[in-house]
């Protein structure tokens, strides 16, 4: 149950349950606990609510932080709260029913701040996008020949239906001329481009190197992390009051992370990485878990040193505009407050 009320996007004081933040999320599945074994031991860590979506990057991220110790090692208890999609994570936050975003996409969060949610937007995360856009049809060569396509996407308004009318535009493709599915996640994606009820869609880098093995290929001008590198694709961020109560636990949580960054980062986590992945999916096959740690040393995606710049806030505060989903763009002092990051880089120094 959540222990105090907390002012919605609308400015409306609300009491939400977690069973309401469940249904605001589509129902139960779209909102779990990690099991124990996903969870920090130490009994005398602080525990600290996160939520977190389920894609797996962000899972992988999480187990190698557990199991290498790096929540133990900075004093944490991180109880993980799965959500489907980033407004279910402003949700939790504006609900009191978790202390800390670890990582989502943070397109959906300035319009709510915009509204009057109390969050702001604490550090990176996943700086570069690892997607990819595919397509089962041979005929489709390039983005340019997606136009009167049908585009598997996200919830409408999502990071994945954000990322891909801004490919499609930059490659000149008339967007009103493309038929946008909601087909679910990145995974989801994928399926449906196998399936070939889409056309094409965004989808994870982990698949590049079975593109002939499952019967699609990846566009050469579609590769996200090349194509629109400005883009931030994740953030981690908290609600104000949690910012004002419990600093200290969020700084050492930001830490962690950041020290789980850093470690995959490098050329000594594969191992650790394989296993982690191995962990989170049930998949035994190490081919795509090498594949995406080959990418994450190749394009060093992750934000090592947590700061987000303003200027990479606002990149994406001016593609809300343009989508129609936020009014203006709002001064960062009322959105982002870096003095966490900073300050967990100087407890990892």
């Amino acid at each position: 149950m959540i222990k105090a009320e907390r002012g919605c996007p609308s400015g409306v004081a609300t009491r939400l349950t977690r069973r309401q933040v469940l249904a605001a999320g589509g129902g139960a599945a779209s909102m779990m606990l990690l099991p124990a074994g996903l969870r920090a031991a130490t009994a005398s860590a602080r525990a600290v609510d996160v939520v977190m979506t389920q894609g797996v990057s962000g899972l992988i991220v999480q187990e190698v932080a557990r199991a290498q110790g790096f929540f133990e090692q900075l004093g944490v208890q991180p109880n993980v709260l799965l959500v489907s999609d980033g407004s279910k994570c402003v949700a939790a936050l504006v609900s009191g029913a978790a202390k800390i975003c670890a990582w989502s996409g943070f397109n959906q969060l300035t319009p709510a701040i915009e509204r009057g949610a109390k969050i702001k937007i604490l550090a990176g995360a996943l700086s570069l996008a690892d997607l990819a856009m595919y397509s089962g049809h041979p005929e489709i060569k390039r983005v340019a020949d997606l136009e009167g396509k049908a585009i598997g996407i996200g919830a409408p308004g999502s990071v994945l239906h954000q990322m891909t009318v801004l490919l499609l535009k930059k490659k000149g493709v008339n967007v009103d001329r493309v038929m946008f599915r909601n087909v679910g996640s990145n995974a989801d994606v994928m399926k449906a481009v196998i399936a070939r009820t889409v056309d094409a869609g965004l989808s994870d880098v982990d698949v590049f190197d079975q593109q002939q093995k499952f019967g699609f290929h990846a566009l050469p001008d579609g590769l996200l992390w090349k194509e629109i590198p400005e883009y931030t694709n994740q953030g981690t961020y908290a609600a104000d009051d949690a910012i004002r109560d419990d600093r200290d636990t969020l700084v050492r949580v930001l830490a962690a992370y950041a020290r789980a960054y850093r470690f995959i980062s490098g050329p000594s986590s594969r191992p650790a990485f394989l296993q982690a992945r191995q962990k989170v999916t049930g998949i035994a096959d190490p081919t795509q878990a090498i594949t995406a740690w080959n990418w994450i040393q190749q394009n060093q995606p992750y934000a090592v040193n947590l700061v987000l710049s303003e200027a990479q806030i606002d990149l994406v505060q001016k593609f809300n505009v343009d989508f129609k989903v936020q009014r203006s763009v709002v001064p960062i002092a009322a959105i982002a407050d870096m003095s966490l990051a900073r300050d967990a880089v100087k407890l990892l120094s």
